[in-house]
């Protein structure tokens, strides 16, 4: 690797950890030595690059840094595209239009030796699928997810029988077949899965429920965590169970 794209590799390091990234840690990723690291950090430092830290603790890259736009190598370009294909063929219409459109302003930023990676990809998604329609508003649910506030559904479950309940947005989920909304229910107190397809009707209300989303979020993965430790202890001990977690 020429020393420009260490460089550059480096700063993307930085730019992707919340938290401070040791010289051992940088050096291991990059396949380089501690001692190019650290003068590598040094060159950046001296490129009025705002690296804070130092040998020994770690480096962290302030907030508000910017690079020159659209610096993909092939393999990032790649993976873009990739990405932006399986969303385009399974993401919901505004997810869909995003995908593809984010696939052209790629091809029309990137330079020319680079074009063929995107118009040309050598990996591709599996055909989309045709999943029954949602019976909520993904793109408002997401807005919702993103804004606190509470969602009102008549769900039916997979029985036929039909039940208000009233909602707060965590995430949603795309699996193989369906989409799930997944969420804290206040009729369960719990955690619950909906499949968008069975929302019956949904509401969005301007009720907020009181958690920053990153909060409920980390609930709500902690629980899919401790529920999965427990279903593996209990498959190795022998012991029935009926499904596993999610």
């Amino acid at each position: 690797m020429r020393r420009a794209e260490r460089l550059f590799q480096i700063i993307q390091i930085l730019r992707r950890s919340r938290a401070p990234v040791t010289a051992d840690a940088i050096a291991a990723e990059l396949e380089t030595s501690k001692r190019s690291v650290y003068r590598d950090i040094a060159a950046l430092v001296g490129q009025r690059a705002p690296i804070r830290g130092e040998a020994g603790v770690g480096y962290v890259l302030e907030a508000g840094y910017d690079m020159p736009p659209l610096m993909l190598t092939p393999d990032e370009i790649e993976a873009a595209v990739l990405g932006a294909q399986w969303v385009a063929g399974r993401g919901d219409p505004a997810l869909a239009t995003a995908a593809r459109d984010l696939i052209a302003k790629i091809a029309a930023a990137v330079p020319d030796n680079l074009r063929p990676y995107v118009l040309e990809p050598a990996t591709r998604a599996p055909a989309p699928w045709n999943p029954a329609p949602d019976g909520i508003d993904m793109a408002q649910t997401r807005a919702w997810i993103h804004a606190g506030r509470k969602i009102r559904l008549d769900y039916r479950d997979e029985k036929g029988a039909v039940s208000q309940r009233v909602v707060w947005p965590v995430t949603v989920g795309y699996m193989a077949t369906t989409r799930m909304l997944i969420a804290w229910c206040e009729l369960r107190d719990d955690f619950r899965n909906f499949r968008t397809d069975r929302v019956v009707a949904a509401e969005f209300l301007d009720d907020r429920h009181g958690q920053r989303p990153a909060v409920l979020r980390a609930r709500w993965q902690r629980q899919m965590e401790e529920e999965w430790a427990a279903y593996d202890a209990a498959k190795a001990a022998g012991t029935a169970i009926p499904h596993s977690p999610g």
